[in-house]
């Protein structure tokens, strides 16, 4: 018999770490969707979008609806489950055990956003409200890794792009440089990219158009289970 445990309610809530690559003063950057606490506790610390499991509700749904209600972001390319955070003390009051998500939006999509939430580089978050900051690590940790091994890129991408914008999304998000002609030459062997009838158009200082691809999938699948992208040595 277990004796002298408190009895405190537990309540179970979504967190979604939502990632866009965005143009900031530096350059694209990976950027996170984040909102600003207006109420104690942790008053003006940054959150990620999320709140309480509704009674009829599953994860996924849940996370979808506190999105669109919450920060106006009506559609994710990609949503995954990341983790379960479950500290008993992660928050102050009632237990709050809190399933985790990863979202992504494509570079081309500006969702109209509250005027207490913002896009942040990941790069340098602001003050961050409980344990949100490691959820954001775990949720860019996971993005990493499964950008050597499956097609998740799509998520991030545009419907049609060059190699070059393609470049600059897998060094965002990768967090260092990666030579364009490897990754066209990796991508285009595990049957990845599929390259359009269509060109871009000319730049201000002219030149040739370049050839324009798109993703051959837009569901997650595994293009190399053994591979993993590193920076350059």
């Amino acid at each position: 018999m277990i004796e002298n445990m408190p009895h405190r309610t537990t309540v179970h809530e979504t967190l979604t770490a939502v990632f866009q690559v965005r143009k900031f003063a530096d350059g694209p950057e990976l950027a996170v969707l984040l909102w600003q606490r207006a109420m104690e506790p942790e008053v003006g610390a940054w959150s990620l979008p999320g709140g309480t499991l509704g009674d009829y509700e599953d994860l996924d749904t849940s996370a979808r609806r506190q999105l669109a209600e919450k920060v106006d972001v009506q559609k994710v390319a990609h949503l995954e489950q990341l983790a379960v955070f479950s500290d008993p003390n992660r928050v102050p009051g009632p237990r709050l055990i809190a399933s985790t998500f990863l979202g992504l939006v494509p570079l081309t999509a500006d969702p109209q956003l509250p005027a207490d939430t913002s896009w942040h580089p990941v790069s340098a978050l602001p003050r961050m409200a409980f344990d949100h900051g490691t959820v954001v690590a775990h949720a860019r940790n996971r993005l990493v890794a499964k950008l050597s091994y499956t097609n998740l890129a799509y998520g991030l991408a545009p419907a049609a792009f060059t190699m070059s914008t393609l470049r600059q999304i897998y060094c965002a998000a990768l967090g260092y440089e990666v030579d364009t002609t490897n990754l066209q030459r990796v991508l285009s062997r595990r049957g990845v990219l599929t390259p359009l009838d269509t060109v871009s158009a000319p730049g201000r200082a002219g030149g040739r158009p370049a050839k324009m691809y798109r993703f051959t999938d837009s569901t997650l699948r595994v293009t190399d289970e053994f591979a993993a992208l590193r920076p350059p040595s």
